[in-house]
């Protein structure tokens, strides 16, 4: 669920998303999405499409590969499975993101956690929110995990997910390349939150 909390910028609004739920929405080229953690402490999951062409989707491989690096922040670009730029970061407050975990799922909740209530999670609510823009659940990729702290220990390579380091008012600003459709959550996993959920809030400014 979408709810708008209060005006910023001339043309924009900031709309909240509920705890542990998604939406996705139309982005033309050369506006910019700011996705803001409100209480601190929360991750949200972000997928891009091309708009004109929802085969053409938002490609960790292809943005490790181009950025060299697996440390996005402020300067890089997330690139398409085509090679194209989608969005770039021209803003971070906070410099601690992954894009290595897919979106968290009902068989996250009982691989990681059968002794809680199972949860559709990221994944569901973005196939939720994404269905009526002609994207099918296998079409969604690895997401773009904004503010998730998920360190790699150099030696053994072993992932660890810890809490966000996020704090109240964090957040991170992407220019959009392409006309797009982004889907974006409010993430629903036990430990991407530190045991938590909260809101998400995002802001569009027009081109």
């Amino acid at each position: 669920m979408e709810l708008p909390v209060q005006g910023s910028a001339a043309g924009s609004l900031v709309t909240r998303i509920d705890p542990r739920s998604g939406v996705a929405f139309r982005l033309p080229a050369g506006a910019v999405l700011t996705v803001i953690d409100p209480q601190g402490g929360q991750v949200s999951d972000l997928v891009a499409y091309n708009a004109e062409d929802v085969r053409e989707v938002v490609s960790n491989g292809r943005t490790f590969d181009y950025e060299e690096t697996i440390r996005l922040g402020e300067g890089n670009m997330l690139w398409s499975n085509r090679s194209r730029p989608m969005l770039k970061i021209i803003e971070d407050t906070v410099g601690s993101h992954d894009f290595l975990l897919t979106p968290c799922s009902v068989d996250t909740f009982r691989h990681f956690y059968p002794d809680k209530p199972v949860h559709r999670g990221c994944f569901g609510n973005l196939a939720h929110a994404l269905e009526p823009y002609g994207v099918a659940p296998d079409d969604i990729p690895t997401a773009f995990n904004v503010f998730m702290n998920v360190p790699v220990d150099g030696p053994s390579g072993v992932l660890a997910v810890k809490p966000p380091l996020s704090k109240e008012g964090d957040r991170i600003r992407l220019k959009v390349q392409m006309d797009l459709i982004v889907g974006l959550t409010a993430c629903s996993a036990y430990a991407s939150n530190g045991g938590t959920f909260k809101p998400i809030d995002y802001e569009v400014t027009s081109p």
